[in-house]
């Protein structure tokens, strides 16, 4: 049997060997794994996974290569990612480059060969945790020293978010959209381009008079990586301008919401990430197959003495999965609408924020708050 090249090191001090692809390097990050059977690449440049090395649960990765129109960022930040077996030939006449390739080409080491069943069930017992990819040769005392003394970052949004303003126009447009980079994904810009919007892009910092003078219809709070409590900035506009612009909130900008109205978000023991995660429309009661991807959620129980409204739950644990303020055109979601990858159940949501529809926004008539 070909020797072993690579492995990951978790901070509970245990091993898992394999082939290295993609970069030839060390990386630290936290763990996480994702229940997906389709969209590596999707996945890979969705910079809501920086820093972070994803464990794939499916058995097969990079059969189908990349393309270039599947990416949702042009630089992804992703730390790594983990596999049971790594496919470099694939069979797909769209593919322009192998995962290993795009690996290579951004810095990210990869891991093949890996019992991730075992692997997984870890990370649920025991919780996200920092991890170290590193040669198969590095004794396991020397990376857990690394790991145990080096924190992790918790800069993500400010790196990850646009250094300038940016346009994305579309034909015929109805209406101006400003969407604050937290690590926004394409997708989400093609959606509101699909619904007639043009879309200004401004960094996460970004003031609410440099907002204000784009004259926006509504203002888009984007998806991103870390903790949202490091938002600062994108939570002081959400202050100053819930009730003058419609706001819609995706993921970071759902908790960033919570937050602007004093309710509280907690890190969760292994996050969601998947696309195959049961949501209730609280209104309609209909059930929603939703793509994820967070560490964080909204505590249900500080949503009392707010005006928020819970309009969405995980079926699986009960997280809060949408909000809303109706008086002031204020809604969010947890989830990924945009599909990218995932199901499209929810895209009706991009429907409710443009500013003639959304003043229809139905509410539950059990709100828990």
């Amino acid at each position: 049997m070909k020797p072993f090249d690579r492995k990951i090191v978790l901070e509970n001090g245990r091993e898992f060997c394999g082939y290295g692809f993609g970069a030839d390097r060390e990386q630290m990050g936290e763990i996480v794994f994702n229940t997906s059977m389709v969209g590596y690449q999707e996945i890979l440049s969705d910079p809501s996974y920086t820093d972070q090395t994803v464990v794939m649960t499916y058995p097969l990765i990079g059969n189908y290569g990349t393309a270039e129109e599947d990416y949702e960022t042009k630089f992804p930040t992703i730390g790594g990612m983990v596999v049971r077996e790594y496919n470099d030939t694939p069979s797909n006449f769209r593919y322009t480059k192998t995962l290993s390739e795009v690996f290579e080409e951004h810095g990210i080491p990869g891991l093949s060969g890996v019992d991730t069943r075992r692997l997984v069930r870890m990370i649920r017992d025991e919780g996200s945790q920092k991890v170290l990819m590193t040669a198969a040769a590095t004794p396991l005392a020397e990376a857990l020293a690394r790991l145990r003394a080096t924190p992790l970052p918790t800069d993500a949004v400010a790196r990850v978010s646009c250094r300038k303003r940016w346009f994305s126009r579309t034909a015929n447009h109805r209406f101006d959209v400003v969407a604050i980079d937290c690590g926004i994904k394409y997708n989400i810009i093609r959606k509101l381009n699909e619904k007639g919007c043009n879309v200004t892009v401004v960094p996460y910092d970004a003031t609410v008079e440099e907002i204000l003078a784009f004259r926006p219809d509504g203002l888009f709070l984007s998806n991103g990586p870390g903790d949202p409590t490091s938002a600062g900035p994108v939570i002081e506009a959400v202050r100053r301008l819930r009730g003058r612009l419609p706001i819609f909130g995706i993921c970071l900008g759902h908790q960033v919401i919570a937050l602007s109205y004093g309710a509280r978000t907690f890190k969760m023991k292994f996050g969601h990430r998947g696309g195959n995660h049961p949501v209730r429309n609280l209104a309609t009661g209909r059930i929603e197959i939703t793509s994820q991807n967070h560490s964080f959620a909204v505590d249900p129980a500080s949503l009392e003495g707010t005006p928020l409204h819970l309009t969405h739950i995980n079926l699986l644990d009960g997280t809060a999965e949408g909000l809303a303020c109706p008086g002031q055109r204020v809604f969010s979601v947890q989830y990924h609408p945009e599909s990218a990858p995932g199901p499209q159940d929810s895209a009706y949501l991009f429907d409710q924020f443009i500013p003639v529809s959304y003043t229809h926004l139905t509410l539950p008539t059990n709100s828990l708050v």
